[in-house]
C-alpha cells in the first residue's frame, strides 16, 4: 500500500496515534490506552502510518516499539511553507482592516459624560 502523507494525516484517529507518540517511543498497548480504540484498530492505523513513513518500529523482545520519524513531517512543512506567505499577507491585511474599523468605532462613540452628585 502506498499512501500519501496527506491521506495518512486526513484520518483523525491516525492524528491521535501520532499525538500519542509525541512523547517518544511507545508499545502498541500504551497507544491503545491513550487513543481509546481496540488494539486491532491501532495496529491498522500504525501500519498505514508506517507505510507513509510517519512512524518507525523497533522490536524489543515480544514488544514492538513505535516512534515518530521526522522526514515526512519535514516534507509536509516544506509543502505548507509555500502557502504560508499567501496566508500571512491575507492575515496582515485583515489585521490592518480590523484596526482601522476599531479606530473608526472609537471615534464615533460619544464621550462618556461625568455626572456630578
Amino acid at each position: 500500500m502506498n499512501i500519501s502523507a496527506f491521506e495518512a494525516l486526513a484520518d483523525p484517529t491516525r492524528r491521535n496515534v501520532l499525538q500519542a507518540l509525541r512523547g517518544g517511543e511507545r508499545p502498541v498497548n500504551d497507544i491503545v490506552s491513550e487513543v481509546g480504540i481496540r488494539q486491532s484498530g491501532v495496529s491498522r492505523h500504525l501500519r498505514i502510518l508506517l507505510s507513509a513513513g510517519f512512524v518507525g518500529v523497533r522490536p524489543e523482545g515480544q514488544q514492538r516499539l513505535y516512534s515518530l520519524r521526522p522526514e515526512p513531517f519535514k516534507e509536509v512543512e516544506a509543502w505548507l511553507s509555500g502557502y504560508r506567505g499567501v496566508w500571512e499577507a491575507r492575515l496582515d491585511r485583515f489585521g490592518e482592516a480590523l484596526a482601522k474599523r476599531r479606530a473608526a468605532q472609537r471615534r464615533r462613540r460619544p464621550a462618556m459624560r461625568r455626572r456630578d452628585p
